[in-house]
């Protein structure tokens, strides 16, 4: 069989509703690796909330961050190493309307560190951004915004994050991706225009010398739609949105909650 690349998103995909890994999908993934595929994950996540998944997962493939705003090898130096960043004028442009759009907090999100606003900070969740608490330190004050980030995360009281994203779109006169994150959390993440999952696929199938027809992809909400229509073969998961299902080749019997992927893994591959 030809050695394919396996892109999972996290979560909603991957992920437990609990933020965790089973110990089974660990060892399907690792009997899967051992035969030669490649396994990359591919989250809307920030790097540094998705680092302690790839090292449970004992990878050594790049990691594709932010939508795929950044994509790099992590602890090593890298010289495909590609990271896109958002112009800052947006992000700007977003906190004028905080109070219209229902947010929570907006953050300002880089590699190792982020600023977020705390306008109310009885709803943050620090483990969300990887802390233990929020400091003053880490308050999004426009005057330290000197760089433009990979991505801006966002938490909204919204009913439909969904209908405000496309809200966010029409007002930035759609010169900006903004996507919901899988799973239960009211999330949406500003991104780079025409940067997504995919488009970071792509790169790396032209840095391993691969085509679409070498890449499975398994995700669960409306940033994994290029991804899946992209990859020869798309997998939703049973729980995926129904914005999703279109762009899959196969919807999955099994939930994120289920072990969805590594019972597909385990049915194509072992």
């Amino acid at each position: 069989m030809t050695k394919k690349i396996i892109a999972i998103d996290l979560d909603g995909t991957l992920l437990h509703n609990d933020n965790t890994i089973s110990d089974y999908t660990v060892n399907t993934i690792q009997k899967v690796r051992k035969q030669g595929h490649q396994v990359v994950i591919a989250t809307g996540r920030p790097y540094r909330m998705a680092l302690d998944h790839y090292k449970r997962l004992k990878l050594d493939t790049p990691i594709i961050t932010f939508n795929g705003s950044l994509t790099h090898l992590p602890g090593k130096k890298w010289e495909y190493e590609q990271s896109i960043t958002l112009d800052r004028q947006y992000l700007f442009e977003i906190l004028k309307a905080s109070d219209l759009y229902e947010m929570d907090f907006i953050a300002s999100e880089y590699r190792k560190n982020f600023y977020i606003t705390l306008n109310y900070p009885e709803r943050i969740t620090p483990s969300l951004f990887g802390v233990d608490k929020i400091t003053e330190q880490m308050r999004l004050d426009p005057a330290k915004i000197t760089r433009d980030p990979n991505a801006l995360l966002m938490q909204t009281r919204a009913a439909d994050k969904m209908a405000l994203a496309d809200t966010i779109r029409e007002h930035l006169k759609n010169e900006i991706e903004v996507d919901s994150w899988g799973g239960p959390l009211n999330i949406l993440e500003a991104s780079p225009k025409g940067i997504n999952k995919a488009f970071a696929l792509s790169y790396l199938l032209s840095i391993f010398n691969k085509t679409r027809d070498d890449l499975i992809a398994f995700g669960d909400e409306h940033n994994d739609t290029e991804m899946l229509h992209f990859a020869k073969k798309g997998y939703a998961m049973k729980n995926a949105s129904q914005v999703l299902l279109p762009h899959a080749d196969e919807q999955l019997a099994f939930t994120n909650e289920e072990d969805g992927v590594a019972k597909q893994l385990e049915k194509l591959f072992l």
